[in-house]
């Protein structure tokens, strides 16, 4: 008997054996696996590492992620793809590959989402094909169904590392300099207001979660997100909050506008914003313009002028202004822009910090501090380069009201 019949006979026959008006632990389940194998003539040859193979992946496909198991436990994988049934793909150091497995049909995928969703009180249906849900293990996960998605469900899955990346791990991986890592560090500690952006997948979560390692203890942080990924530490006043799609339970939608919103009644000396990607701008904005210094957020952009850009757009999606007043806005609120790249070779880099220097003659002046240069390549085709130094900081108020 082929392995695939010969596990999917064996999962049958725990299936049936396991009640299901029963609430069964995982140890359970372990135990009625354990006994079905020993009762199995045709495993009474077989290696002790290929039944052990054979138990972990029943246990999965009953109670876990099923194929996928593997991939989300393995920390090198920092993204898993699922395209339909039969085309799966991870990426693991940078590079992305086709796995040679599959899932055994559309239906089993499908069990596999509605596991996932539940496990975060969301719900993904033909009624409502899209949703963002995550892991227990903190991993953000986006599904997109049918009648949506015509070449079956898909699936994306961003794994984040088991330990939070620190700003140490950043300057090994020369993804930003010591000179700049320590400029950050005094803005974060004197409250200037900052905004990430940077395209996908090139670290502005994690960039984010790195600059949160600067923060006092002492302060009470509001951290506002559509799927909760932040992994801030070392802030024993924090408070987390999540955005929830509507059902047909009757709970109505909370957007994240609504939280920006409750969370001024909540008493914060800061608000992190996740990411902001509509109408919810202005209400960000607002944030900044009335006493809550030292917010962050992050935003998708080619360019931290580009950021800028974006702002506008997502400020008249919500309110209908005009451009000088957002514009102005913008300049008074937000501080300084982080903006991150991911590089041909796969490397993610800051590639420019930049000061919002003022409003002036319609426009926003802007304030080059810091822009990564290139210097060609090494022999394994890595790209060389530095963040260098372009500017002084020209608003250092709150620097000098910080006593730094």
């Amino acid at each position: 008997m082929e392995y695939a019949e010969l596990k999917k006979m064996l999962r049958q026959k725990v299936r049936e054996r396991i009640d299901y008006v029963k609430d069964y632990s995982d140890e359970e389940v372990e135990e009625t696996i354990d006994e079905i194998l020993l009762n199995q003539k045709e495993l009474s040859l077989c290696p002790v590492e290929q039944r052990r193979r054979l138990k972990k992946e029943l246990f999965d496909s009953l109670r876990r992620l099923d194929i996928l198991q593997i991939f989300v436990e393995d920390s090198s994988v920092t993204e898993i793809m699922i395209n339909g049934k039969d085309h799966i793909f991870i990426e693991k150091e940078g590079r992305l590959r086709k796995l040679d497995i599959s899932f055994e049909s559309v239906e089993k995928l499908q069990d596999v989402i509605q596991q996932i969703v539940a496990g975060c009180n969301r719900v993904v249906n033909e009624a409502s094909p899209i949703v963002d849900a995550r892991l227990p293990n903190g991993s953000r996960v986006n599904i997109v169904m049918n009648p949506i998605a015509l070449n079956g469900p898909i699936v994306t899955i961003r794994r984040f590392p088991d330990h939070p990346i620190t700003m140490n791990r950043l300057l090994q991986m020369e993804s930003i300099t010591s000179e700049a890592a320590e400029f950050l560090e005094r803005l974060v500690r004197a409250k200037y207001n900052i905004f990430i952006s940077g395209g996908t997948g090139s670290g502005k979560t994690t960039f984010l979660n790195v600059l949160s390692h600067y923060i006092p203890p002492e302060e009470r942080i509001i951290t506002i997100e559509d799927s909760a990924e932040l992994q801030l530490q070392g802030l024993p006043n924090l408070v987390r909050l999540e955005t929830r799609n509507s059902n047909v339970e009757g709970c109505r939608e909370i957007t994240i506008r609504e939280l920006i919103k409750t969370s001024l009644r909540m008493r914060p000396e800061r608000i992190i914003v996740g990411e902001v990607r509509g109408p919810e701008a202005i209400d960000m904005l607002q944030c900044l313009n009335t006493g809550h210094d030292g917010s962050m957020s992050t935003g998708h952009a080619n360019s931290g002028k580009d950021m800028l850009a974006r702002l506008e757009n997502m400020v008249l999606m919500g309110m209908d202004i005009p451009l000088a007043a957002i514009r102005q806005q913008i300049a008074s609120g937000v501080d300084i822009i982080v903006h991150l790249g991911r590089l041909r070779d796969k490397s993610r880099r800051v590639l420019e910090i930049t000061e919002i220097a003022g409003y002036e003659n319609g426009d926003i002046r802007l304030n080059p501090l810091f822009i990564f240069e290139e210097a060609g390549e090494d022999a394994q085709g890595n790209i060389l380069g530095k963040l260098q130094k372009k500017g002084d900081l020209l608003h250092e108020n709150k620097l000098k009201t910080a006593g730094l």
